[in-house]
């Protein structure tokens, strides 16, 4: 099997400065390369690295317009790095995502196999009004009509496409890093004192349940710190700092992307809460698992499907209230943690997740090749 040339679109860049599909391109996209594939991300112009290589990965990087006339700025961005993606022959497109690229479906490079991971149910996010709710639907519609090949990151997804559009998707979710000796031996004392504190990390949006939680910690009689990382910048983020402003417990400290820094928090909190109820396998919950923390979850078909029964669950504020007041760190709470630090290891390990992306690009490939070979001699 030839190596690959592999595009990588959809995401605002690597390293990760973002989100969920930064966090996965980081990792495979560098995983590829190991493995003898050559691989191009496109970041954004505004992106704050600025070379053209990281980790052996290429980085293109494409005008984006979003600093200056707003979420519209995203077609544009997308619109640039399919313009220069049909220039680059790449045996195989990888889209993360759908949301402001299948608009251009009939862009997309005719010669190279089309991968799309197929996001989470992107319009049911409460923070988009009703017409861009509808909109989003129409743009999973396109995705699922441009696109050759499918990627789902939760079973629950992989079941609503199969149900809602007949097609059959590669279940391949996100990855996580068990913690490491060398991690905890690292650890200082300070910011990640020994579980003397909640945490919750998450964007500032209605859906992630943040209200919700501090809502129920805020009326609880706890004495601990509750510490909320994530950029509060934004509208929503900026009600949630004022609604809770009177609350000394509660500590906002901003967007980390210290991986490290990240994770010792949550090696170190009491309780992680994890209020995420739209979206597959979120990265955020995953590094939770893997960095030992005891977890809380939204009560809802995505979380489950990852933790089972080894995490407490929450539907509103009286419940996080309960669970802030009277959970303990037990034995029960030492098998939950070290459960979901086997699923880690078996389940969403980076190595496992990169060989599970490998193995299906060149499948994908390798059909769409079949498919030239066979149309060719017909």
């Amino acid at each position: 099997m030839k190596n690959l040339k592999i595009g990588i679109l959809g995401t605002r860049g690597i390293p990760n400065h973002y989100g969920g599909f930064e966090h996965i391109s980081e990792y495979v996209s560098a995983g590829l390369v190991r493995r003898g594939h050559e691989v191009t991300v496109y970041n954004s112009h505004n992106h704050p690295y600025a070379a053209n290589n990281w980790n052996g990965v290429n980085i293109q990087h494409c005008y984006d317009p979003e600093y200056l006339i707003g979420t519209a700025g995203q077609f544009v961005y997308d619109l640039n790095c399919l313009l220069d993606a049909r220039k680059q022959k790449y045996d195989v497109v990888l889209l993360m995502g759908y949301t402001s690229c299948s608009v251009w479906g009939g862009l997309y490079p005719r010669k190279s196999a089309i991968i799309t991971n197929m996001d989470g149910l992107e319009w049911k996010r409460s923070k988009y009004s009703k017409p861009v709710q509808q909109f989003l639907k129409y743009a999973e519609k396109l995705a699922v009509r441009h696109s050759q090949f499918y990627i789902s990151d939760s079973r629950v997804i992989k079941k609503y496409l199969e149900n809602k559009y007949s097609i059959i998707s590669e279940y391949i979710p996100y990855g996580a890093d068990v913690y490491t000796e060398e991690e905890r031996e690292q650890l200082t004392t300070g910011e990640a004192k020994n579980e003397d504190y909640f945490l919750l990390m998450a964007r500032m949006e209605p859906e992630n349940n943040i209200q919700t939680i501090l809502e129920g910690f805020n009326n609880s009689n706890s004495r601990k710190i509750f510490k909320v990382l994530g950029d509060t910048g934004n509208r929503f983020g900026q009600f949630i700092r004022h609604r809770f402003k009177n609350d000394e417990r509660i500590e906002f400290k901003g967007a980390i992307f210290d991986n490290a820094q990240v994770r010792a928090l949550q090696n170190n909190s009491y309780l992680y809460f994890h209020g995420h109820s739209v979206g597959g396998t979120n990265p955020s919950l995953l590094e939770a698992m893997a960095s030992e923390a005891l977890i809380a979850a939204h009560n809802n078909p995505f979380n489950k499907s990852v933790l089972s029964s080894d995490a407490y669950y929450f539907s509103d504020s009286e419940e996080v209230r309960y669970l802030v007041e009277t959970v303990q760190r037990n034995e029960s709470e030492q098998l939950m943690v070290k459960n979901n630090l086997d699923k880690i290891a078996c389940q969403f390990n980076w190595e496992k997740i990169i060989d599970d992306y490998e193995s299906f690009i060149i499948e994908c490939y390798e059909n769409v090749n079949h498919e030239r070979i066979v149309s060719y001699q017909g």
